[in-house]
Formats: C-alpha cells, structure tokens, sequence
C-alpha cells in the first residue's frame, strides 16, 4: 500500500486513538482541516510546524511526514536557495551518469546513517 501524507497521519491518529476532533484540538487546527489532510484533499500543505507537529504527536517522523507533504525542510530550502543555479547541472549530470547519481546516494544515505 503506498502512503500518502494523509493516509499516513491517518492510520498514525487511529494507532493512537484519537478521533479527529481529539487530534485537531491538540494540535490547534480546525478539525475540517484536518480531515481533508488525512483525505489528501486540502487546497495546500500544512506549514512546517504543522507537519512537524503532528509527526511529534504521532509518533511519526518529521522529515518523512514533510517530504510527504510536498514540502522541503527549511533547512533544505536555504541550501537550495543558495545552490540553485548549480542545480540544472547537477541533475543532468546524474541523468547522464547513472554511476555518478548512484554514488552520491550511497554517500548520502551513508551521511544520513551516520546522523542517526
């Protein structure tokens, strides 16, 4: 079954045992919102420190539950912000060295394992 953000914090809330209403009072949201999060029918993603809200009180991890919303950490966003003319380059690099593109996510997988 592939997860979705909403499918996710869905199955995560019920894990738990919160109703919606339960959920979204906690975490300070309307519980329509919430609904349509979990029914991947909002209009936007939730802002960061929503998501990363709701990765705390789900027991969830934030930075899945972020690129699962379609959003990019703000950490990462001021890293691309900074790098983003070198990009194109970088990308197509990778498209024409599948080799290149393998090692750099071995060692970003790596570098990540070793964070942890």
């Amino acid at each position: 079954m592939e997860h979705t953000f909403g499918k996710l914090i869905r199955e995560a809330r019920k894990d738990k045992g919160y109703s919606q209403r339960e959920l979204s009072k906690l975490l300070g949201l309307d519980f329509t919102y919430l609904s349509k999060l979990e029914n991947d029918r909002a209009d936007y993603s939730p802002k960061e420190d929503v998501i990363r809200s709701l990765a705390r009180n789900l027991d969830l991890d934030e930075e899945e539950l972020i690129f699962l919303a379609g959003r990019i950490p703000q950490r990462d966003e001021n890293f691309l912000k900074q790098h983003y003319q070198s990009m194109p380059a970088l990308f197509r690099r990778m498209q024409e060295n599948p080799e290149f593109a393998q090692k750099i996510f071995r060692e970003a997988r790596q570098s990540e394992n070793e964070e942890k």
